[in-house]
């Protein structure tokens, strides 16, 4: 297969597992599911430990299926390598298990996603310091750094308030700083935005949403863009600061959030994300297109206060969105119902739009936060987020748009 002309994403994509043979001519790599692998020669098995040959021990560390997908996210994100995960959330944790410890100091977002804000005030109780700043202003991250921060994490779109961080001002003072930025793409993807594009080191994927895109399969990424200078990194332990030092950051995230922590994605799961992303171009297109449509239609209803999506000339952060986000402005919107109407009575009004707490899946879901995902955090965090107590997000799926529409102006009559 000619490679001379550089092929489009949705091409590249298709066609990746054919870079290298595969059994019997299939045009996909197959399902492996062995757990244990054997070698010729009990030598070759000590050289693929040590690292020192490529292959696979132990399936708990990574197979052939896992690393099948890796490839095609790599190519996605137009980086060096990447290490799947079981969840989204194993890969964010296996980030803070494989290279954080006690005294270290990480600053993020104060409008994380609730289940990574959770995770963070874990991390707190074992020791290490976190700092939740207001992303969307770069001086604010900057006046939280400490001599023992090691890492700034933050998401390029906000959920469910949608504010849009300020990603490129805060590459510019990670990499000034020499920090490690992380950032979670996950409702971008990397049709949209590329977080290589403002220094990120790791980006972080949930491929259980857009990646994979149909709902069936659980899994998470971690991305090495491959410009982060690992030498530079404290926490680096002596064994994995072997060979090229590119490669050390990685090598401890694999031993440590594979090996140790054991957050490994089923081969089962990862043929099925693999499947699902060869059309993630086309789905995000349609997604996009269908919730700036629905944005704009909501923020003209008499019953909607206010409509939460950066493809609104409305949203604080518009103007920044449409300057790093390439091709529309993701599926992820909110908005807040008038005063005096019940959005519980609206939500069980909807009989096209799924109930649910999922996000980028095929089909249109919509869910109630503050009663919900982030009931947990307590009536002033979520103030303090602008999650409003009738707040309703919705995750834009891929059907027609004028149905959509006639769900909810159905829906908005009945609770009027």
């Amino acid at each position: 297969m000619s490679t001379k002309r550089h092929q489009g994403l949705t091409t590249r994509l298709l066609h990746a597992d054919r870079l290298q043979p595969i059994e019997h001519g299939a045009v996909h790599k197959p399902l492996h599911l062995a757990a244990a692998y054997s070698y010729p020669s009990s030598r070759d098995l000590a050289a693929v430990f040590q690292g020192d040959k490529p292959g696979y021990v132990y399936a708990r560390q990574g197979n052939p299926t896992g690393a099948a997908l890796e490839q095609k996210v790599t190519l996605l994100e137009e980086a060096r390598a990447t290490a799947v995960f079981s969840t989204g959330m194993a890969a964010i944790g296996a980030i803070a298990a494989a290279l954080l410890k006690a005294g270290d100091h990480v600053v993020t977002s104060q409008f994380l996603f609730g289940n990574t804000n959770s995770l963070m005030q874990t991390l707190q109780g074992l020791g290490i310091e976190v700092s939740f700043v207001d992303a969307t202003d770069v001086a604010k991250v900057e006046a939280a750094l400490r001599p023992t921060t090691r890492i700034v994490f933050t998401e390029t779109i906000a959920n469910p308030r949608t504010q849009v961080a300020d990603l490129a001002g805060i590459g510019e003072l990670c990499a000034a700083r020499g920090l490690l930025y992380v950032v979670d793409s996950t409702l971008t993807t990397p049709v949209l935005f590329k977080p290589k594009d403002v220094q990120a080191g790791f980006v972080v994927h949930s491929l259980t949403k857009a990646i994979g895109g149909h709902g069936d399969a659980m899994g998470g990424a971690v991305v090495d863009t491959g410009l982060f200078d690992w030498a530079r990194y404290p926490n680096i332990l002596p064994p994995y600061r072997k060979g090229d030092a590119a490669g050390w950051g990685m090598l401890q995230l694999r031993k440590k959030g594979l090996r140790d922590f054991g957050a490994t994605l089923r081969p089962e799961d990862a043929h099925r994300i693999a499947a699902g992303a060869e059309t993630l171009a086309l789905r995000m297109a349609r997604v996009c297109d269908n919730a700036l449509q629905l944005a704009r239609w909501l923020d003209g209803q008499p019953q909607i206060d206010r409509v939460h999506y950066p493809g609104l000339s409305s949203h604080a952060e518009h103007e920044r969105a449409a300057a790093l986000f390439k091709g529309g402005f993701g599926g992820l919107l909110s908005f807040e119902l008038k005063a005096g109407l019940d959005c519980f009575d609206f939500l069980d009004a909807l009989q096209l739009v799924i109930v649910s707490s999922h996000l980028a899946d095929n089909r249109t879901l919509a869910i109630p936060v503050a009663h919900t995902i982030f009931y947990e955090m307590g009536a002033e965090r979520r103030a303090a987020m602008g999650i409003a107590d009738g707040l309703v997000r919705l995750s834009v799926g891929i059907e027609d748009a004028d149905d959509l529409k006639a769900d909810f102006e159905q829906a908005l009559a009945r609770v009027s």
